[in-house]
């Protein structure tokens, strides 16, 4: 492998090996455990987070200069760019995650990672703890305000009106619903398999007195026979696994009214084979961050939503605003490193250090994006369609 790069490598009391021409190193690489050795032999975004967060390295600089560094690491190492390590490997691995959701293997997946504390999310989220991709209109919005330009992006597609029924699908902490009953005069119901969640959520509801507008349930979305005028699912269906996802959106389609509308916001892979994010980083991201989780291509996404009866009425991609959101969360989690360390212990606080920046890094180089797609029920007369995009926007 041929490097140039600000890095010092260091070993108990040695001076260190450089890896470039620098007059000072802008990261430091401290092996503190001989398992280290294979990760910088055979460098990829897997091996060197394990690595980092099994406490075998120690790594000193700035959280974005350490994850330009692994990125350069990991492309000098010849691993293959994409997850497209071969069809069969692919295969292999949808075979893996098919079998595995469940509900309950789901309802555990989410408690992973859902479930770590409302305390450690409310350290570095905005004040709403919105857990997705926010919105900013011109880029220069604070988090809070991006997060409520995001809901009210949603909310203002869908075209939700007074006394209208509303389905969150994964409510996160209820900041959706909350305000589309305050600011939209909807009646709202938000599901959740998080317990964490769940318990917040109604909490916040009921010191908001939106108990007569706004449910929180405890609840699987295939468990629902119920019929909804709107229904959202924002960073939801990411967990659903790419076999499910015709299933997935059938469920919407059943519990949609017949003339209603829905809004799925969710990241996508940018493999046109739903291959996960390059160099090893979405298998890091399976083990340590999303057990099970799977992100389809964007034109999967609109292919099994056609075949779960849902018609694509507005496609709008957003990886510009979830690097920016990422960046924003790093730069919060950093400042507040020595609280959030109180909270969780060495290893989930390295995990979510290098998770964040990594996946920020991800979405400014195009190896995952998001979409925002509006759909209805298919098969319905164009007259119901609207002629531009403009109430999207406030401009008419």
């Amino acid at each position: 492998m041929q490097f140039n790069l600000p890095v010092l490598l260091r070993w108990g009391d040695s001076p260190g090996l450089r890896l470039g021409d620098f007059a000072e190193p802008r990261v430091e690489i401290r092996i503190r455990h001989p398992a280290a050795v294979p990760a910088l032999l055979s460098p990829s975004l897997e091996s060197l987070g394990e690595a980092y967060v099994e406490g075998h390295i120690d790594l000193t600089g700035s959280v974005q200069d350490l994850m330009a560094v692994a990125w350069r690491l990991a492309q000098a190492g010849e691993h293959p760019p994409h997850r497209a390590e071969g069809a069969v490997a692919r295969l292999v691995q949808r075979i893996a995650h098919a079998t595995h959701h469940t509900k309950e293997a789901d309802r555990e997946a989410i408690h992973y990672h859902y479930d770590v504390s409302n305390a450690f999310y409310a350290e570095w989220l905005d004040p709403a703890m919105v857990y997705s991709c926010a919105y900013f209109a011109r880029g220069d919005e604070s988090l809070a305000q991006a997060q409520i330009k995001k809901i009210d992006h949603i909310l203002t597609k869908l075209r939700l009106a007074p006394g209208q029924r509303l389905l969150d699908i994964g409510c996160g902490w209820g900041a959706l619903v909350m305000r589309a009953a305050t600011h939209f005069g909807a009646r709202c119901v938000g599901i959740t398999l998080s317990q964490n969640q769940y318990e917040l959520a109604r909490e916040r509801v009921r010191e908001a007195g939106l108990q007569d507008r706004v449910e929180i349930r405890l609840q699987d979305y295939r468990e629902l026979h119920e019929s909804f005028e709107r229904i959202t699912s924002v960073g939801m269906f990411e967990h659903v696994g790419l076999r499910h996802l015709a299933d997935y959106f059938r469920s919407i389609h059943q519990l949609l009214a017949p003339d209603g509308w829905a809004l799925n916001h969710g990241i996508t892979s940018t493999d046109a084979h739903n291959g996960e994010t390059g160099w090893g980083g979405g298998r890091f991201i399976d083990r340590y961050v999303f057990p099970q989780g799977e992100l389809p291509h964007i034109g999967t996404v609109l292919t099994t939503l056609q075949e779960g009866g849902l018609e694509a009425v507005d496609v709008e991609g957003l990886r510009r605003h979830y690097a920016r959101t990422l960046q924003l969360w790093s730069e919060s989690f950093e400042a507040r490193t020595e609280r959030i360390k109180r909270l969780v212990d060495e290893k989930r606080w390295r995990i979510w250090r290098v998770y964040l920046v990594g996946s920020q890094w991800a979405f400014e180089h195009d190896q995952v994006s998001l979409y925002q797609v509006l759909c209805r029920r298919a098969g319905q007369p164009a007259q119901g369609l609207p002629w531009s995009r403009d109430w999207m926007y406030g401009r008419g």
